[in-house]
């Protein structure tokens, strides 16, 4: 399966704004949510909230894609979110506020990495290491004609 980069992008976006309140805040509960959206999105990029506002509301309003991404990276990033946002939120339920605060940044800044730049830190990761696997993947497709 292959999705439209601009997607996954959108959904660093709002979680940027998502980790930057809990950060703030230091809100267990926020970052607790922020968590279940990666295990969805991890499960099946499809499914995820943002990437399903995206697809409803932005997509619509945009050109069609010139090229594709595989899920395989998204997938593997966002277990990666779910991984940092996990610890961070059971940090912060247990009063570990200083590991709250590093695992919190951690993913606010990998978030506005991908928001801002289009840098995926995980997908970069997944890719990385099928290489070293031998068993390499191209980042991005051109959109198969029509």
């Amino acid at each position: 399966m292959l999705l439209d980069p601009r997607g996954p992008r959108f959904a660093a976006a709002l979680t940027t704004v998502v980790l930057a309140v809990a950060l703030l805040t230091g809100s267990g509960l926020l970052l607790l949510a922020q968590a279940v959206v990666f295990a969805l999105t991890a499960a099946h990029p499809r499914l995820g909230p943002y990437g399903l506002l995206f697809r409803a509301v932005v997509a619509p309003r945009l050109d069609p894609p010139v090229e594709l991404e595989p899920v395989a990276p998204v997938r593997f990033a966002q277990l990666v979110g779910l991984a940092f946002t996990a610890v961070g939120a059971v940090a912060w339920f247990t009063g570990l506020s200083v590991l709250g605060l590093v695992a919190t940044a951690g993913a606010l800044a990998a978030a506005f990495l991908n928001a801002a730049f289009g840098l995926c830190l995980g997908c970069e990761a997944y890719l990385a290491l099928r290489r070293l696997t031998g068993r390499p993947l191209t980042a991005r497709l051109p959109v198969p004609p029509r």
